[in-house]
């Protein structure tokens, strides 16, 4: 079976970069692309953080391009509290080397689609705002993206608000737009991500790899986790965006539902809700598979090994 030709569009953020180097060395995925956002900290950030990681792993032939630096129509709120004042916090981060491309986001991404053979998919793992304008004003590229698979939301609890997931709740216009498309659509949600888990032992087999992204790996993991127990009183940080990129890269360790999923915009205490029908008590027809389980293990294992195959 050939590899998955992929976007991945991501706001670098810890998690965001250990997706990235999943999605970059585990052979079932071909990352085509690179695109950023505004989210865990501002998009000029959020773009230098994404040439580091991929600076790290010593990749430099993926194209990496600037897409929206805020919300559809909301101000951008941002999460230095988790990832710190440069999105990632930790380790001394080298120059990059990767360049950045001219092209915005949304002209890189159509180019992407446009060119491949079969159905791209994107992998999306924060504020969703780039895919919601590709998909907003190029909707005849539909039948050329294969799904879109985002991280966030939840079928419980947030993280940024009490029901709120940070993704969802920086921009729940885009993930209407995005939900309202048809476009074969995963949610990844807290539910799922809290099992992955950063314990000791899998800092340590992560360490072990013993190649410069291991290397660069410890610092950067050790604050994240740092930063976790401090606001959320959680002594093994939650890897969230991994788990969003094994979806595609390793489906067996990920485990979905088909319902009906829609997102609160208004609300004033739970704006950014994903409102997750498991039981279809709204009698409404599916729109998009949720993931409600995780094999941990398998997960973390895919992690390691394509870990081991950068620099």
């Amino acid at each position: 079976m050939s590899a998955i030709p992929v976007v991945i569009d991501c706001d670098p953020g810890h998690d965001d970069v250990v997706a990235l180097w999943l999605a970059l060395g585990n052979p079932a995925l071909d990352v085509r692309a690179v695109t950023t956002v505004g989210g865990n900290v501002p998009l000029p950030l959020t773009t230098m953080n994404a040439r580091v990681a991929l600076t790290v792993a010593g990749v430099n032939d993926v194209p990496i391009a600037a897409g929206a630096a805020g919300p559809l129509v909301r101000e951008l709120e941002t999460a230095e509290f988790i990832h710190g004042e440069n999105g990632l916090g930790g380790p001394e981060l080298p120059t990059p080397t990767m360049p950045l491309d001219d092209r915005t986001a949304q002209q890189l991404m159509i180019d992407v689609i446009e060119s491949a053979t079969e159905p791209v998919a994107i992998i999306a793992t924060g504020p969703i705002t780039n895919v919601a304008i590709l998909l907003r004003d190029r909707p005849q590229l539909l039948p050329r993206i294969r799904e879109v698979v985002w991280m966030g939301g939840s079928t419980e609890r947030g993280n940024a608000t009490p029901y709120a997931e940070f993704n969802a709740l920086v921009d729940p216009e885009a993930l209407t737009i995005v939900l309202d498309s048809g476009v074969r659509f995963t949610m990844v949600g807290l539910n799922v991500t809290h099992q992955a888990l950063l314990t000791a032992e899998v800092r340590e087999r992560i360490i072990a790899i013993g190649n410069n992204t291991s290397r660069f790996s410890d610092d950067l993991m050790r604050f994240f986790c740092d930063t976790n127990e401090e606001i959320y009183g959680m002594l093994d940080g939650p890897l969230h965006d991994p788990v969003a990129v094994a979806v595609l890269a390793a489906p067996e360790t990920v485990e979905l539902v088909h319902t009906r999923l829609d997102v609160e915009t208004t609300g004033t205490h739970t704006s950014g809700v994903t409102s997750v029908d498991l039981h279809g008590m709204l009698g409404r027809e599916p729109n998009a598979y949720v993931a409600m389980g995780l094999d941990a293990d398998a997960f973390w294992n895919h992690v390691i090994a394509a870990i081991a195959t950068l620099d």
